[in-house]
């Protein structure tokens, strides 16, 4: 069976994030592999050993998500593709980058992909829905465990209200959460493949489509609230004399 496993570059989870003219900057942390895609590489690696199939880590990014990616291969999985193109902006939101994934995914060929809940950066966790949408495939989401059996896929939901059994026809859409199982640390045989692995980068020519319009865009500018603060120091010849002092000022503030 092939897997693909899509991933995201983000800032490391330690960045402390910062307003710089109005935007929100984490300046100069170091990218990592988003950690909830860590799941989603891990729970495709167990079914690529439970099938005997091949995983393909796939990322939309600059260069740099190279990193990422290299970081999936050296958790196990088969091959990388990264999508790269100067049209693909910043402020490509959740429904763009499902379009330009649901093109790679096409062009890759899968019965399956795997998705983790959610990125660090934006949080909306709503790119795996969309992909399944733009795909035309049923959407199995925050699976805790994945089973396939007989060209269908049976997981098991973690919601609040408990665990809920779903399936659905291959091939499909799976986003996963923490249950599926903790991501397997980089070997160093798999450190050392993925150091020395050539990874292709597509365009949106190579995919035969457009930078797909932006639906979504940030315009408030973020700014720390502005508030007027006067201080008055109460002083006094005594300790007495100021708390006198400054029972009258609360009492003449009305504040008790």
């Amino acid at each position: 069976m092939k897997i693909i496993a899509c991933i995201k570059q983000v800032p490391d989870s330690e960045a402390k994030v910062k307003a710089e003219n109005g935007q929100v900057t984490w300046g100069d942390s170091p990218l990592v592999i988003n950690p909830f895609d860590e799941y989603a590489v891990e729970g495709a690696l167990q079914q690529k050993e439970a099938t005997n199939g091949t995983v393909t880590a796939l990322c939309i990014g600059p260069a740099s998500a190279k990193d990422a990616l290299k970081h999936a291969l050296a958790m196990g999985a088969d091959n990388a593709v990264l999508v790269s193109d100067a049209a693909l902006t910043e402020g490509l939101d959740t429904a763009g980058a499902a379009r330009v994934l649901a093109a790679a995914i096409q062009k890759i060929g899968a019965e399956m992909v795997v998705f983790g809940r959610q990125t660090l950066d934006n949080g909306a966790g709503l790119t795996a829905a969309q992909t399944a949408r733009v795909l035309g495939w049923p959407m199995l989401g925050l699976a805790g465990q994945i089973k396939v059996e007989a060209g269908s896929v049976s997981v098991e939901r973690v919601i609040e209200e408990g665990r809920q059994s779903i399936k659905a026809k291959l091939p499909a859409v799976v986003s996963v959460v923490q249950s599926i199982g903790e991501p397997r640390y980089p070997s160093f045989m798999g450190i050392r493949k993925a150091s020395k692995a050539e990874i292709p980068v597509w365009s949106l020519s190579d995919l035969g489509i457009t930078a797909p319009a932006t639906m979504l865009t940030r315009s408030d500018i973020m700014s720390p609230a502005v508030r007027d603060m006067a201080v008055e120091i109460i002083s006094g010849d005594s300790p007495e004399e100021i708390a006198d002092k400054l029972a009258d000022k609360i009492l003449a503030e009305k504040v008790l």
